[in-house]
């Protein structure tokens, strides 16, 4: 037999029977490996630890404690539930099975109804007897005849097998099982020991949804029962933190099927505070030299194949509406085009630049039906979005003004995990961008320098950029610790050319203005949800629906004073309610913690008299007596410092004094 050559990672070389497995080939680098390894990666792909390898390649010996071994343990897990399904209930017809990031899953289909997550335990006794029996893990092919006469009831997995390239198929041997192979898998099922079933859900067959809805069955897996125990302790805090739940919970948004996938009803609460939001965001803007305008969520079609758009984000956009005379409208994906129309209203002067333009601007965009989730993805959405209109030489300032607001806005929410992430074309796929290598050239390079001038940390990030531009990503760091971009901003030298802008300079001739597209915190839609799981639904003071509620001992007794509390507080700009449900004290306290309230005060004979509150803070177990003046200003230096507890003391003596001159 032939030998081949097989580099290592160090860069050795060294020769090999052909047909010399991962295994052999990690026993002759050492029995310690041989005994971690999992699988191997040959020439880039992940294969099955006891392939025989053929040709010269490059090899990487997976091992139980890399990323790719995890892989390996989740296709063979997933492969075990073929074979339980397929146990259990002999009828079922099987979709796609996959090893993802999050774990594995099976898709599902019976005549009857679907598998329930009553189901799961039992299933679960099936795999654990499979990886009991530590049975070996054989891949085999079938003739795509054979195969398919195998599945002839079965029409997922008939197309499954009807998309394999070639007339052999890959399946794997499992005791007395033959089942689809779906990537490299391990040696023998004996590893498959610390699992979980999760849930079950449904999923539209290949993600259309003209197909028929299929049920997907979750699950995790690791290969140390620690670090499964870990992972279900993530998911239930992330369970607990998920805004959909956390929103069912406070009552702040639902989505209506009647009306449309995509489409939230923001409810009081979600409503309260997404406006709290907006006029904070407002406010900040203005302040800092931001001109706030309203700008219509339809446009003509040419606008958007002026800017770009529609060559390069046609799919992402909902079909043009036919007006019937010839004019063609479209629901606008973005809004850059129309603060173009803005900035080319009037001839602009030097004097004016820069020139920021600002908006809560409502876009559309069309998401496939099983990307949408909650209000992280929806269809339509309210951007927080700002554009400023710059001589070249006022790059450099506008971008670290900013930055700088950037950094005011995250400070006053309590964000602070997060990073910087430059984000380039890809210079091997250029035909999805812009074609002007020189543009791109000088607008990266002018990005970069300026965050070098900066002294900020960065990472680069190539084939991240829009298609018109490069542009800065604030990364931040979702509650379960995701990654998530919550803020841009991107130079665009593009649109200007594109849309022929000009001020006049100081020299009295047309020059070609900057573009600097920028969102502080992305949508109301996605930015609310990152609050609500940040804050796992305790919202500071300032943010919260309800800042306060007020719970009279006896109506009949005590109703009026809480009512004057009350509109004392309103007249404040406090949001307030009387609890006059007349239900036990305890289930009232208990019921505003529930929901959240950051202050309850319990008012009765005592406090009456005293003209005081009894108040409890959300999450605190006593209660501290105060002068009803004393808890306003308390309060109102809370919702001043943005509930941040450094800064409520001066804000507190800021509200005793204006309450004074009052």
């Amino acid at each position: 037999m032939a030998d081949i050559s097989i580099k290592f990672p160090d860069g050795k070389v060294q020769s090999f029977a052909e047909g010399t497995t991962p295994e052999d080939v990690a026993k002759s680098i050492s029995i310690s490996l041989a005994k971690k390894a999992v699988a191997a990666k040959y020439n880039g792909d992940l294969v099955d630890y006891l392939t025989p390898l053929k040709g010269d390649g490059e090899i990487e010996i997976v091992t139980k404690s890399d990323a790719d071994g995890l892989v390996v343990l989740r296709n063979t897990a997933a492969a075990l539930l073929r074979i339980a399904l397929k146990k259990d209930f002999p009828g079922i017809r099987l979709g796609a099975a996959s090893a993802e990031d999050d774990g594995f899953y099976v898709d599902t289909d019976k005549d009857d109804q679907q598998v329930s997550a009553d189901e799961l335990d039992a299933l679960a006794v099936v795999i654990e007897k499979l990886a009991k029996d530590k049975l070996a893990i054989k891949r085999i092919a079938l003739s795509k005849d054979d195969a398919l006469a195998q599945a002839k009831d079965d029409p997922f997995t008939t197309d499954l097998i009807k998309a394999v390239a070639g007339d052999q198929v890959p399946f794997l041997q499992i005791g007395d099982y033959q089942v689809l192979s779906d990537g490299a898998q391990l040696a023998n099922t004996g590893d498959v020991k610390h699992f979980k079933l999760l849930s079950v859900a449904g999923a539209y067959w290949q993600g259309k949804s003209s197909n028929p809805m299929l049920q997907r069955i979750y699950g995790t897996v690791f290969f140390k029962d620690g670090e499964l125990k870990d992972d279900l302790a993530k998911r239930q805090e992330a369970r607990e933190r998920d805004h959909r739940v956390i929103g069912n919970q406070l009552d702040l948004f639902f989505v209506d099927p009647k009306v449309g996938a995509g489409l939230p009803y923001w409810m009081p609460n979600g409503a309260t505070i997404r406006r709290t939001i907006e006029r904070y965001i407002i406010d900040k803007e203005v302040a800092n030299g931001y001109q706030h305008v309203y700008t219509p969520v339809l446009a003509n079609l040419d606008l958007y194949k002026q800017s770009g758009h529609w060559a390069h984000y046609r799919e992402d956009m909902f079909p043009p509406m036919d007006m019937g005379d010839g004019e063609m409208l479209e629901l606008r994906p973005m809004n850059c085009p129309s603060h173009i129309q803005i900035y080319n209203h009037h001839i602009r002067s030097y004097r004016e630049l820069p020139l920021r333009i600002a908006e809560l601007g409502m876009m559309h965009r069309y998401e496939k039906s099983g990307a949408l989730s909650g209000l992280q993805r929806v269809r339509e959405m309210t951007l927080n979005d700002g554009h400023t209109f710059v001589a070249p030489d006022q790059i450099q300032d506008e971008f670290k003004r900013i930055l700088n607001l950037m950094v005011q806005v995250y400070a006053d929410f309590d964000i602070n995990d997060y990073t910087f992430r430059l984000s380039y074309r890809d210079p091997k796929n250029t035909e999805k961008y812009f074609d002007d290598d020189e543009m791109w050239n000088k607008a990266q390079h002018m990005l970069k320098g300026a965050m070098d001038d900066l002294g900020l940390d960065y990472v680069e990030a190539e084939g991240e950029a829009a298609f018109y531009g490069p542009k800065l990503d604030v990364q931040t760091k979702t509650a379960m610790g995701n990654e998530e971009t919550l803020s841009t901003i991107q130079l665009d030298f593009m649109l200007p050319e594109r849309f022929d802008l000009h001020y006049i300079g100081a020299d009295g001739e047309e020059h070609r203005p900057v573009m600097i597209h920028r969102g502080l915190v992305s949508t109301m839609e996605r930015f609310t949800a990152y609050l609500t799981e940040i804050y796992k639904g305790a919202f500071p003071t300032w943010l919260a629906p309800k800042q306060v509620t007020i719970i009279p001992v006896s109506e009949e007794k005590h109703g009026a004073y809480a009512d004057k509390l009350a509109a004392e507080m309103k007249a404040a700009d406090i949001r307030v309610n009387v609890d006059k449900r007349g239900e036990k004290m305890g289930y009232l306290i208990r019921d505003a913690q529930t929901h959240k309230i950051p202050y309850t005060l319990v008012v009765g004979e005592q406090e009456m008299a005293n003209d005081s509150v009894s108040v409890r803070k959300y999450g605190e177990d006593d209660a501290v007596s105060m002068s009803s003046d004393a808890f306003m200003k308390e309060i109102l230096a809370d919702i001043a410092s943005y509930s941040r507890e450094g800064d409520a003391k001066g804000e507190e003596r800021k509200v005793e004094k204006k309450l004074d001159q009052d």
